[in-house]
């Protein structure tokens, strides 16, 4: 039998996933997999490829060279079998009157209201089908064809899709200080302890994006919050500060600080991704440039 009747597919996505994330732990968190569940396939793909495909060290995950000639491969296979998935869906599936939109839970109520509203305004009415899931999970379903568009924290590239800014929102610290409300500038956090959210919504890349832009330590918490409340609580309880859009606050009273960067707002940008050969795509494209304007 040829090694390519005996390669599984889920096990492209995890070394797909592991490529992406640079983290077993954080692409198992991904899948909704147990970590060793994830290293077992992955091994069990490198086995069959006859070589390994990444080196795992204390300062992290990186590709082999066999690993950098491969993953290429592996990600062209994925998007040829998720567009086999998208085309019979395309073909079987006519007249479908419904967009499927997929969140980050990191995207705020008022964008979603505003998605309702431009939906409404599209040259033939349809419904919006709303599924909210981690960052890796919509990147997954919209190569499938599963959702149509996803709106995301603008902080991973997606190669050979449509991309369109529609949103930017205020970047604040949550802090255990009460009395202080003054602007902090991002060359002051350098001492701060920040807690983070386990690295699926894409607020984590982004909180580490910007430190490494600036060539800053982030010094963190050893554990992590499981929600923005979760953040708030802590932040209370004393055991560092918290980077949230300003969105995420559940109320206007909780400790925060306006994040700046010589005097300028910090602030993350959200876009919509979705894929130009999508048959909803002539529509999918007013919806993001909607989008996008009703943000000015």
């Amino acid at each position: 039998m040829a090694m390519m009747d005996r390669l599984n597919p889920e096990g492209l996505r995890y070394a797909q996933a592991v490529a992406e994330t640079k983290s077993f732990s954080a692409a198992a968190r991904a899948y909704g997999v147990t970590q060793p569940a994830l290293s077992n396939g992955i091994a069990k793909l490198e086995e069959r490829l006859g070589d390994k495909l990444f080196d795992r060290s204390p300062r992290g995950v990186t590709q082999t060279t066999f690993g950098t000639r491969i993953l290429p491969l592996i990600e062209r296979a994925l998007v040829a079998l998720d567009a086999v998935a998208a085309e019979a869906r395309r073909l079987t599936e006519p007249g479908e009157q419904k967009i499927r939109m997929g969140l980050s839970p990191l995207i705020g109520s008022h964008l979603v209201a505003r998605a309702f509203s431009k939906v409404r305004d599209l040259p033939v009415p349809r419904d919006l089908v709303l599924r909210e899931a981690n960052m890796q999970v919509l990147r997954e379903c919209l190569r499938a064809g599963q959702l149509d568009i996803i709106l995301i924290p603008a902080v991973t590239a997606m190669p050979r899709f449509e991309h369109r800014v529609i949103d930017v929102e205020p970047i604040v610290v949550v802090t255990p200080d009460p009395a202080e409300a003054a602007p902090l500038e991002l060359e002051e956090v350098g001492e701060e302890c920040f807690i983070l959210v386990p690295d699926t919504c894409g607020l984590t890349t982004f909180t580490t994006q910007l430190f490494q832009a600036r060539d800053m330590p982030l010094r963190t918490y050893p554990g992590e919050a499981a929600s923005y409340r979760v953040l708030e609580d802590w932040t209370k309880l004393g055991l560092g500060s918290a980077m949230v859009p300003r969105s995420k606050l559940t109320s206007p009273d909780v400790p925060h600080r306006p994040l700046t960067d010589e005097g300028r707002e910090v602030q993350i940008s959200f876009e919509a991704v979705w894929s130009a050969d999508s048959p909803l795509s002539a529509d999918l494209l007013r919806l993001a440039d909607s989008l996008a304007a009703a943000r000015h």
